[in-house]
């Protein structure tokens, strides 16, 4: 596994520099694209046969989006599905982790779903989404002296990308409180009613809250968590009490892996599914295992900050008005795989009136339906679910549908 230094670690963010850097990653990757949709030729060029397997090679970052991945290879499930799979690999930030599934040294990630859609629509780069990682699982943490949303004008919120659920949400959030998102320099003086976006790193947001460089930040767990353990923020809204059990990051794997070895693909997402249905039910082993003192070295952070992103949830953030709809008895975080095509649809709708850094034009086109059913592959996780349970096993409808649920206030 890469070394890593949580003073400098991105973890979950990429600033302008990176994302111009990004941007233009994917932009000479069009070349890749075109390649690949000559299939015989890229699996010639990277040495792979149609019938040949290959190993599990995954690629993270350290927050509990990718707890299912890392619990998978800990717990072994990858090898009871006879796959080879080398350490998992941790990166410092997505613009590190895109690059490196861009290049195929990595080949089953997880990934901010809006940024999947970014990848395959805005740069043509042909990827498929076969699972859901988890849900829920963010959260909006503030300074202590802000009690609600209108608490924000005039003032200056991070963000960990602007394609994540998290700059979606945070701006409806925002409009909805009668407040103006902009994007300015992080000195620049604001009205009274505007809040300033930037993004940060999860790992600069922690220190930025508490020297008060910055009134709050939206972003994945454990770092709402290490906020309240070092007693520098508090959170205000918990994603999951607005969008109900909403999607963060999905399991993404190159799509020809999905055409040409469905087997190992399946086996994958077997792994995977096994492995949420165990966590589930295990948090306090979870976050043992994923934690400093797991000796495995998945994720700088320490047990209690973990245990506390995984477990603390209900009456008290009922009370401060972190939790606004109890009556959805959905958790800070769950591991369910299922990609809802509702959830697709109402995340590309969401996306085309989120204000975003760069070129945004192909939103305008974009078509719900035709991104549920094109980037989306159920079909493995189907099979994967009936193997561990079924659909009740995961609190799951039996149709495999349902309505989305959102409430700001």
């Amino acid at each position: 596994m890469t070394n890593h230094n949580p003073l400098t670690c991105d973890c979950c963010g990429m600033d302008r520099r990176q994302f111009l850097q990004f941007s233009g990653l994917l932009a000479g990757s069009t070349a890749l694209s075109l390649l690949s949709r000559d299939l015989p030729v890229r699996a010639a060029a990277a040495g792979l046969a149609k019938d040949q397997d290959q190993p599990v090679n995954i690629g993270y970052l350290p927050i509990l989006d990718a707890s299912p991945l890392l619990i998978a290879d800990a717990r072994g499930a990858f090898k009871e599905q006879g796959l080879t799979t080398p350490d998992p690999t941790r990166f410092r930030s997505w613009a590190q982790l895109s690059e490196a599934f861009l290049a195929r040294q990595v080949n089953v990630v997880h990934m901010l779903f809006p940024t999947t859609i970014w990848m395959r629509y805005a740069k043509n780069y042909p990827a498929k989404v076969v699972a859901w990682n988890h849900t829920n699982g963010s959260a909006l943490t503030v300074q202590e002296s802000i009690n609600k949303a209108t608490d924000l004008g005039g003032q200056v919120v991070a963000i960990p990308f602007w394609y994540s659920i998290h700059n979606i949400l945070l701006q409806q959030l925002l409009q909805k409180n009668g407040l103006k998102v902009v994007r300015k320099p992080i000195e620049e003086k604001l009205a009274a009613n505007e809040v300033n976006l930037v993004v940060l790193p999860p790992a600069e947001m922690v220190p930025a809250l508490a020297s008060k460089k910055i009134a709050g930040y939206i972003v994945a767990e454990p770092f709402n968590a290490a906020a309240e353990i070092k007693e520098i923020g508090k959170v205000l809204r918990f994603t999951g009490d607005i969008w109900n059990d909403h999607a963060c990051c999905v399991v993404l794997v190159h799509e020809d892996d999905v055409t040409r070895r469905p087997e190992w693909t399946q086996r994958v997402v077997n792994a995977v599914v096994s492995s949420q249905r165990w966590m589930q039910g295990n948090r306090p082993e979870v976050a043992e295992i994923l934690s400093q003192e797991g000796g495995r070295n998945y994720t700088p952070h320490s047990k209690a900050v973990l245990l506390r992103a995984l477990t603390a949830y209900g009456t008290p953030y009922v009370q401060d008005k972190a939790i606004l709809h109890p009556q959805w008895k959905n958790q800070r975080i769950d591991f369910q795989p299922y990609p809802f095509a509702s959830y697709t649809k109402e995340l590309v709708r969401l996306l085309k009136i989120t204000q975003v850094e760069g070129d945004r034009d192909f939103l305008k086109t974009l078509n719900p339906d035709v991104v549920a059913r094109d980037l989306v592959t159920d079909r493995f996780v189907k099979k994967a679910i009936a193997q561990n349970g079924g659909a009740k096993a995961f609190n799951l409808p039996a149709n495999y549908t349902r309505n989305e649920l959102i409430a700001y206030t």
